[in-house]
């Protein structure tokens, strides 16, 4: 078993093996290396820090804000249930959906066509406006 200690930088095994990233980059231990993971459980957002978060990855990637309009955000936020795996992969899969349906701009009717995908259906209702 073998413990990552993000704060320190180092993995480490049970037995206080420090240098266990360096080993694995020999070239013998690569396809052990490459299942090598890391996790964060993290809590769920507010519907105003997701909403931010969301403007903010526009703005990092250079869109403008009017992307989404505010009422596809909005259901977008809802949607995503304070998740951001899920605002990330619903906004993904509305610019997807804006790019086939020749749309400069993601509204609610772009939100709730990716929300008809059975993946999105599980969890979501359909919002009218």
């Amino acid at each position: 078993m073998t413990y990552l200690h993000a704060n320190e930088g180092q993995a480490t095994s049970p037995r206080g093996r420090p240098n266990l990233l360096a080993a694995l980059d020999l070239g013998v231990n690569q396809d052990i290396k490459s299942r090598v993971t890391y996790s964060v459980i993290t809590k769920r957002l507010n519907l105003d820090d997701l909403r931010d978060f969301i403007l903010r990855e526009l703005d990092r990637v250079g869109l403008p804000h009017n992307t989404f309009s505010r009422p596809a955000i909005d259901l977008v936020v809802r949607s995503a249930d304070g998740v951001l795996r899920q605002a990330r992969n619903l906004c993904i899969g509305c610019l997807i959906e804006a790019v086939r349906s020749a749309n400069k701009a993601i509204d609610i009717d772009n939100v709730n066509r990716v929300l008809l995908q059975p993946h999105w259906q599980k969890d979501t209702e359909l919002v009218d406006y």
